[in-house]
């Protein structure tokens, strides 16, 4: 069975309840069809066609819009927010549907088919915020090599800070440690890259990976870490016995963490293009509900692996 296989069989035990804002999207539409035939997800579809066994909702006229409305102008009033803009807004259906995880009425949201990331992000931000104790809402990809033996992992973050500080690098890499708990159901083995393996290279920007393992030590003295790590040292067991003979990695990592998003975005693609690894994401880390974000350009398969992720990270 396959990582995504497993990450799937998951879903299906869990039984969620997935909202989907843009069923207006034929490619959102047929991975309602999907998720419910396969009975991956308990889908409600926001504006789209009627599917047997789909909840349908048609967000600017929910029977509960007032309170949706009365609740984000509740959470907004001390930065200006007034009760009609409150409603006018709760009628855009990426921050209702937002809404309705952060009250519970489903268990995650999956969205950016239609929407850009930046509105689909911020709704996610400011509506379900943060998780307790994370320090920053960050992303991964979930990489699928076609070799099984190689093993998915973990590439973050590829899709939203631009430029993280130490603190923000170290809060990225312990959310992307959980985050390879929840969906590989593995022991993180964290390695932060860069262009230096354990001191080879000097520059002020190095300074910042080693304070963020640094800071990741101090906040999880048990997880295998180290950095900065050129890629193929981190990747392949012998070049790292040779060029960090004192590393605490046992094996190879299953979490990469770059040092910026141009890196990073860089990073993933090569690996899908040329490699032929699966890139599932970006999936968002550090908010205190699941709500995920797709490219403009994905594919239903895209969709509904998202989806699936989404109802995994909701056990946490």
């Amino acid at each position: 069975m396959t990582t995504l296989d497993r990450i799937l069989e998951t879903a299906r035990r869990l039984d969620r309840r997935i909202i989907l804002p843009e069923g207006g999207d034929p490619r959102v539409a047929d991975a309602a069809r999907r998720l419910t035939d396969e009975g991956l997800a308990r889908v409600v579809l926001m504006d789209g066609p009627d599917i047997a066994g789909v909840e349908r909702l048609a967000p600017a006229d929910a029977p509960d819009l007032p309170e949706l409305a009365d609740e984000w102008h509740r959470m907004r009033a001390a930065k200006g927010m007034t009760p009609d803009r409150a409603l006018a807004e709760m009628r855009d259906p990426i921050r209702q549907a937002a809404m309705r995880v952060r009250l519970g009425q489903a268990d995650g949201t999956v969205g950016g088919s239609v929407a850009t990331t930046a509105d689909t992000v911020r709704a996610a931000l400011q509506i379900i915020g943060k998780a307790p104790g994370a320090g920053i809402v960050s992303s991964f990809f979930l990489m699928l090599p076609p070799d099984e033996a190689v093993g998915a992992m973990i590439f973050s973050d590829c899709g939203l800070i631009i430029a993280p500080d130490a603190a923000e690098l170290a809060a990225i890499a312990l959310s992307a440690a959980e985050s390879c708990r929840a969906l590989l159901d593995q022991q993180p083995r964290v390695a932060l890259l860069s262009f230096s393996t354990a001191g080879s290279a000097d520059h002020p920007s190095l300074e910042r990976i080693r304070e963020a393992v640094i800071r990741i030590r101090e906040a999880a003295p048990d997880l295998e870490v180290d950095g900065e790590m050129q890629f193929d040292a981190a990747f392949d067991d012998a070049i790292r016995a040779k060029k960090a003979p004192g590393t605490p990695l046992t094996a190879r990592p299953n979490v990469f963490v770059f040092p910026d998003l141009a890196a990073g975005n860089i990073g993933y693609k090569i690996a899908q293009r040329l490699g032929g690894i699966g890139a599932v994401g970006p999936i968002l880390q550090g908010l205190a509900k699941p709500a995920n974000d797709l490219s403009r350009g994905c594919s239903v398969d895209d969709i509904v692996a998202a989806c699936a992720v989404t109802a995994v990270q909701s056990q946490r």
